[in-house]
């Protein structure tokens, strides 16, 4: 499968099979996690790979107890290190959450070019999520992104073009029109 196709057959997914994921697709998930940009390679993050099942139905009730997230053979917490991320994008911002969504974008095209699936999780209460696995004060949660084998295994398939807005709708050239 090649990247486009992997973008193109991602799905939010929230229906997992609780099976193990095997080790080598396990790095290269880990790999694509590890190796992806950051502004200035600062890599200002942390990922807390969540496998017990006990602590990943602790998380999902975290996650306003989404709980079919439980089933998932991996829960990914993506933490950001505001400190330590570049300070200035666009003159004034951090790129921490951007870095972090970036990383995590490149786990879930991974995550499907290897059979498996994942769904951005952004509903959580950060303080719960914090207290339970014991993350710093000046550490934050940005996103949970639970990963596995999919209930459904056919759901890598191409987008539905009826499911995205036009082109002229999202693209313009040369200015913002």
């Amino acid at each position: 499968m090649n990247v486009l196709e992997a973008i193109l057959s991602r799905r939010s997914v929230r229906a997992y099979e609780n099976r193990p994921i095997p080790s080598d697709t396990y790095q290269r998930l880990l790999d694509s996690l590890r190796f992806a940009p950051s502004a200035c390679n600062y890599q200002p993050w942390r990922f807390i790979l969540v496998q017990s099942e006990d602590l990943r139905r602790q998380v999902a009730q975290g996650a306003k107890n989404q709980m079919w997230m439980a089933d998932a053979s991996l829960i990914v917490v993506a933490c950001g290190r505001p400190k330590d991320a570049y300070k200035y994008m666009g003159g004034y911002g951090n790129s921490c959450e951007i870095d972090i969504a970036i990383a995590l974008d490149h786990l879930s095209l991974v995550a499907v070019s290897e059979g498996l699936a994942t769904c951005w999780i952004g509903a959580f209460d950060e303080r719960q999520i914090k207290h339970l696995l014991q993350i710093p004060d000046d550490v934050k949660p940005v996103a949970l992104m639970p990963v596995g084998y999919p209930k459904t295994p056919d759901l890598n398939h191409p987008a539905d073009e009826s499911d995205r807005k036009r082109p002229d709708e999202i693209f313009s050239d040369d200015f913002y029109a």
